[in-house]
């Protein structure tokens, strides 16, 4: 077993929805639900297209250190309705303690409803390594060299 992420809910959280979870055995990404206060519950968030929320999901968690928790969107949801995330991955450090929301934007043509209990991202929890940083006179030579976006082909494994 892996890291264990510590969960607490949000006071006026609906109890009744699952924890992150695992939907398969391979899964890599545990889902997180949209989780509205009671009085935003029955409305849910809709999200025109363009538009960005913060999506709550009624929970605050405690990442063991040396671990982050990436925050990705939901291939089904961005598919078959452009929602995603605009900042994707967002991570959760493992020093934060404050209110887990999932930043959402609508890609889409669309208005589209965020309903409570949707199962709105997923969350990666993976190692973190940091680094040190270091001033340099010339960084070495490679066979790429300085070639940017697209400099490395497209598909066919030629430039």
């Amino acid at each position: 077993m892996g890291p264990v992420v510590q969960v607490l809910w949000e006071d006026w959280a609906d109890r009744s929805l699952p924890l992150p979870s695992y939907q398969t055995a391979g899964a890599a990404g545990a889902d997180l639900c949209a989780n509205f206060p009671e009085v935003e519950r029955a409305a849910g968030l809709v999200l025109a297209p363009m538009q960005r929320a913060i999506c709550p999901t009624g929970i605050r968690v405690a990442i063991p250190e040396g671990y982050e928790m990436q925050v990705r969107p939901r291939s089904g949801l961005a598919s078959k309705h452009g929602i995603t995330l605009p900042n994707t991955p967002g991570t959760i450090d493992s020093d934060y303690r404050g209110p887990l929301g999932v930043a959402l934007i609508n890609l889409g043509t669309e208005p589209y409803t965020v309903r409570h209990g949707d199962r709105v991202a997923q969350a990666v929890v993976a190692p973190v390594v940091q680094a040190g940083f270091a001033m340099v006179e010339a960084l070495d030579e490679t066979a790429r060299g300085t070639g940017g976006f697209g400099s490395t082909g497209f598909g066919t494994g030629k430039p």
